[in-house]
This record gives structure tokens, sequence and C-alpha cells, in this order.
């Protein structure tokens, strides 16, 4: 791919300072200092992700309370515990199951008990799915009434097939990512973000930076940046971007502060663009992209002083700098 046959708009800009700024707050809240955390009006009044994925707050919990908990759970142990929570994509769904049935496993698992738990949990007027994205209600393929229900249902699916010895005989991402968007109801986007979920643990372990797929908000952020891109792939941009992030931002004087060494992957650099997307709205109102939204859902409540405590894959060789 040809960079400069590509015709950035000022969104592109946006992207790279946008980076910087909210990679600046995360290091700010990390070392405690006073709240607010930027200078930025927009980021500090509405609520945008972190510049890497795997520093947010859900996938935090994930890696290390739901992959990393305990070293003893067998392959499809593990295998089932990522996809039990990413399935509901809530700590507070996970925790209220945990302390329901005690350990979340395969071997331990239970539809009707699991079934009456969820059903107890939304008698009480309680959300059991994130809102970060929209789950299929699977009743077409499954039959049953209500979506968490379908949603258990393919998750014995997918481990009554063998999922965790097919995950274990991949020999990339894209492959890994093929074999969970064989499943129904399962489509391209949580098919991705599900193998960069299983990728967390060490089910498998292939490079952020071997594959890439575009979601709905990436794309629409990769054409606000860019307009026409000229024939190539919104992957192919993401690649290009992600390989030219180190002259981005020195060219704009931007500092940017890697994680700990760790440059931004294809996953980091298709969330800004996702991110830079919801920004713009407000930024750039002129520049529209392929849904025409106009606003910014969610704004930023700050929660006061939190204590954050840090942990990515072992595998990342991040832990060690973060204790120094």
């Amino acid at each position: 791919m040809k960079f400069e046959e590509l015709k950035p708009t000022p969104v592109y800009d946006t992207y790279w300072s946008f980076a910087a700024k909210r990679q600046e707050v995360f290091f700010n809240r990390l070392y405690g200092r006073a709240y607010p955390w930027t200078d930025d009006k927009i980021i500090q009044k509405y609520k945008f992700t972190n510049a890497y994925r795997a520093s947010d707050r859900v996938s935090q919990y994930l890696i290390r309370n739901v992959i990393y908990e305990n070293d003893y759970f067998t392959p499809e142990d593990q295998c089932f515990r990522i996809l039990f929570f990413k399935l509901f994509n809530k700590i507070e769904t996970w925790e209220y199951i945990r302390d329901a049935v005690g350990e979340v496993t395969y071997s331990s698992y239970n539809y009707e008990r699991y079934n009456q738990l969820l059903m107890e949990r939304m008698c009480c007027n309680a959300s059991i799915y994130s809102s970060a994205y929209i789950m299929p209600s699977g009743k077409s393929y499954f039959g049953f009434e209500k979506k968490h229900q379908n949603n258990l249902k393919l998750l014995e699916y997918m481990m009554n097939s063998g999922l965790p010895k097919k995950i274990a005989r991949v020999r990339s991402l894209k492959e890994l990512y093929e074999v969970l968007l064989s499943y129904p109801t399962l489509g391209t986007f949580l098919a991705f973000q599900f193998a960069i979920d299983i990728n967390y643990s060490e089910l498998c372990d292939f490079s952020e930076m071997s594959f890439v797929v575009a979601g709905p908000g990436a794309k629409n952020g990769i054409r606000k940046c860019f307009g026409d891109i000229k024939g190539y792939s919104y992957e192919d941009v993401i690649r290009c971007v992600a390989d030219r992030q180190n002259e981005e931002f020195e060219k704009r004087g931007l500092r940017f502060q890697s994680l700990f060494g760790r440059e931004l992957q294809l996953i980091d650099c298709q969330n800004l663009f996702c991110e830079t997307d919801k920004y713009a709205r407000v930024a750039h109102p002129d520049i529209c992209g392929v849904d025409g939204r106009k606003r910014i859902k969610q704004q930023y409540k700050n929660r006061g002083l939190e204590q954050i405590v840090l942990f990515y894959p072992p595998k990342w060789g991040v832990n060690s700098k973060l204790q120094t």
C-alpha cells in the first residue's frame, strides 16, 4: 500500500493527537496525579477507551481475574471462562455468577443453574450485558426466548465441538479468527474481538501485529481520516498507520508514551480509529463518516481517586517493567 495515494483530512491529525492525549491521561491516572488529567475539553467531558485495548478496565479484569487468576485451570476451563466472560462482557455479571457457583469452569458448568441465576439477576432489574457491543440474540438458531439462554447454548455448542483443541491446532491469529467466525451468530467483529481475548491467554501466542479486522466504528473513523481510501481495504489502512506510528508522532511534535516499550499494535490502531470517529463528532462536526452520527453518547464520570493495579499477559514482558 502506498500511503501517498491517500489524502488525509484534518481528522487524521486528530487521530495522532487523540492517541497521545488519551495515553497521557492513562499515565497521569496511573501515577496518581490530580484530576483533570488532560487539558483537552472533549476528553474531559466524554468517555473514551484507552489507546491500548488491554489497558481498559474490562480487559484488565479479564486478564487478571479471569485468565490469570489461577494457573491450575485446564485448557477447557480456561477457554470456557474467557468466552463466558466475553459473551456478557460485564464484570458485575461475572462476579454474580462466580459468587453463586464458586469457580466458573466448564467441568462444573450446568445450564439450568446458570440460566436460573441470570434470570434472577434480570428480575432484580440488573443489566447482565455490557453496552460496549451488542451480542446477537441467537434465537433464530437456538430457539430460546431469552438472549442469554441462546448465548449459553452457543457457548455449550462451541465447547462441545472441541474448540479448545481447535485453538491448540491453529497456527496464526487469522486462523483463530476463522475458527471462531465459523460458529453461528458470531460475525466478523465479535470473532476478531474474541480472538484477541483468547490470545491474551496461554492457549495460544500470536503477534497482535499479524492480523486485524476493522469494526464498524473503525471504518467510520478511517473514512473521516481519509475520505476515499483508493480501493484499499480498511485493514490495509490500519496496518499502514500502525507501521508509520513513530514517524507520524514525531513529525507532529507529539510525545507519545508507549506501554512500557510496547508500541501500538494493530488492534490498538483499529480501536483508535473507532475512538477518533467519536471524538471527531465534536471536534470536526463538518466531516461525516459512514453512519452519520453527530453525538457522543457516554459522558465521563470522575469516580475520584482509585488505585490502579495493572496486569498484562506475562508473555508480553510488560509486568516486570511496571514494577520498576
